[in-house]
C-alpha cells in the first residue's frame, strides 16, 4: 500500500515523473494510494491552478482525521516527543495498512517508535 504525505502531493504537482509512476503502480494493482484529510488540507488551495492535485485526489483513499484518530496521533506524539500530528496520523496509517511507502519529511522522526513496516521515499 502507497501513503502519501504533503510532499507527494506536491511532486504530482510539479509533475515528478517518480511519485506520478508509483501511484499509477497501485491504482493498476487495484489499490488506491492512502492519505487522511490533513494533508489535503496541507496542500489544497482550489482553483484552476491545481488541476492536477483535483485530478488526483478522487483516486485516493482519503481517511478522515477524526477524534479517534487525532487521539491515537497526541499519543504517538507523546511517545516520539515530536510534534506534527499530520505526521503522526500518517505513521499510524502505516501502521494499521498492510506494508507500503510513505513519503519523506518530518515522519522520519515517528520511526523510533515500533510502527511496523516503513518504508520513507523522499518526493520533493
Amino acid at each position: 500500500m502507497l501513503i502519501l504525505d504533503a510532499g507527494a502531493l506536491v511532486a504530482v504537482e510539479r509533475s515528478s515523473r517518480d511519485v506520478i509512476a508509483l501511484i499509477k503502480r497501485e491504482r493498476l494493482a487495484g489499490r488506491a494510494p492512502i492519505t487522511h484529510g490533513g494533508v489535503v488540507g496541507q496542500e489544497w488551495r482550489g482553483g484552476g491552478r491545481q488541476a492536477k492535485l483535483a485530478r488526483l485526489l478522487p483516486a485516493l483513499d482519503v481517511v478522515a482525521l477524526d477524534a479517534d484518530l487525532g487521539r491515537r496521533a497526541g499519543a504517538l506524539l507523546a511517545r516520539s516527543r515530536t510534534t506534527d500530528v499530520i505526521d503522526a496520523a500518517l505513521a499510524l496509517l502505516a501502521q494499521t495498512t498492510p506494508p507500503g511507502a510513505a513519503p519523506g519529511g518530518s515522519i522520519r522522526a515517528l520511526r523510533s517508535i515500533p510502527l511496523g513496516w516503513l518504508d520513507l521515499l523522499r518526493c520533493a
